[in-house]
């Protein structure tokens, strides 16, 4: 079955980096987008950036780009999200999840257009 294995969270300082990893696993890789969302507490669920798999095109929300870079290793089945310049307000718990497509990102992901999701990974942004 379609499984998803969030990691690479922790407690990071303003400024610094992490590298978020989503193991997929039970489909057929090629065949999917793969976007990562995040949800602080007492907040909505937010798109942060998608990829399609077989190209490799991506799309980023306004709140990230410049920030954050989506990349795949379609070898090792794994999608990256590079997070640099951290901020208090990235403190949130982040989620990867997948749809099956094959079209090129043409915006920011929606939580209802996504069929599986991870456990999620908890990131914490604090001096």
């Amino acid at each position: 079955q379609v499984q998803l294995v969030e990691s690479g969270g922790g407690l990071v300082q303003p400024g610094g980096s992490l590298r978020l990893s989503c193991a997929a696993s039970g489909f057929t890789f090629d065949l999917s987008q793969i976007a990562w969302f995040r949800q602080a507490p007492g907040k909505e669920r937010e798109g942060l950036s998608c990829i399609s798999v077989r190209y490799g095109s991506t799309y980023y929300a306004d709140s990230v780009k410049g920030r954050f870079t989506i990349s795949r290793d379609s070898a090792k089945n794994t999608v990256f999200l590079q997070m640099n310049s951290l901020k208090p307000e990235d403190t949130a718990v982040y989620y990867c999840a997948m749809r099956f497509s094959t079209a090129h990102p043409m915006g920011v992901p929606e939580r209802h257009e996504y069929l599986r999701w991870g456990q999620g990974t908890q990131v914490t942004v604090s001096s």
